[in-house]
């Protein structure tokens, strides 16, 4: 069987986060070339990407994260209807990524989790065999989503780093996640502040080890660096390599994936 490796682009990396609906679209080229690379060397790859400036903002502003809200008020949209635009635009950065994947002649399937998820949180509803079962050289994409979930709250958030543990842990095969990040170099010591210098790259870290992860609440409604990190030691208890590197310098989304030296953050079991 050969090695499997599930790969997170981050929403702030592959879109200016800040600015509503902007692609990246070199950083998205080059990251494309090195997944095609991985792929050349013989592994299999399922792709989660995040949302940025195509999810964040509009769902932070309608509080999809919290659920139906009836007593509140919102303008100039419902929050329904601000599902639906949500979701439009999931699409709609989806569907530069799998033109990016095109332009670099992959062959993939992008499959969105409203159409196949329920409930948010590490332990969603739904079926990830479709992932598994890909014929070979097929890249499986899916993406952070709003989705329904059971009553009272109706519908929620599902991160893209919820996915991405599930998939480690549970579909066979699978040797190592990464999460490619923008403006990070991996695991810093502290969070990086303006006109200061950037504080120490955590090469590992351990669960028992102490962090101060920088968790951007004004835009993000899916927890930052910290669910990462989270996730990633949950996944790292199915027995395989995790490590969150820069999706902006280099090689070395293409490195970590390929199992190689790389400069980032490796999570250790304490």
């Amino acid at each position: 069987m050969r090695e499997r490796v599930v790969l997170k682009w981050g929403g702030g990396l592959i879109t200016e986060k800040d600015q509503m609906k902007t692609v990246r679209t070199d950083v998205l080229d080059q990251l494309t070339d090195q997944l095609h690379a991985c792929l050349e060397q013989g592994f299999e790859v399922i792709l989660v990407h995040g949302a940025g400036s195509f999810g964040h903002l509009k769902a932070k502003q309608y509080k999809l994260a919290d659920g139906l809200l009836p007593n509140v008020e919102f303008q100039p949209l419902s929050q329904r209807d601000a599902i639906e635009e949500v979701r439009n635009d999931m699409l709609e950065l989806n569907q530069h990524v799998m033109d990016a994947l095109t332009r670099r002649d992959i062959s993939a399937v992008a499959i969105p989790p409203h159409q196949w998820a329920k409930g948010t949180g590490p332990d969603f509803e739904g079926d990830l065999t479709f992932f598994e079962q890909a014929p070979r050289g097929i890249v499986m994409v899916t993406f952070g989503d709003v989705v329904e979930c059971d009553h009272p709250r109706q519908f929620g958030i599902l991160s893209g780093d919820d996915i991405v543990k599930r998939l480690a842990a549970e579909i066979e095969g699978v040797n190592r996640l990464v999460f490619a990040m923008g403006g990070v170099e991996g695991v810093l010591a502290s969070p990086p502040q303006d006109g200061e210098p950037m504080p120490e790259l955590l090469s590992t870290l351990s669960s028992n080890d102490v962090f101060v992860g920088e968790h951007q609440s004004d835009m993000d409604v899916t927890g930052g660096i910290g669910l990462k990190v989270k996730r990633g030691f949950e996944a790292l208890d199915s027995g395989i390599e995790v490590w969150l590197v820069s999706g902006e310098h280099g090689l070395r989304v293409q490195e970590a994936c390929m199992g190689l030296p790389v400069t980032g953050t490796q999570l250790l079991k304490s």
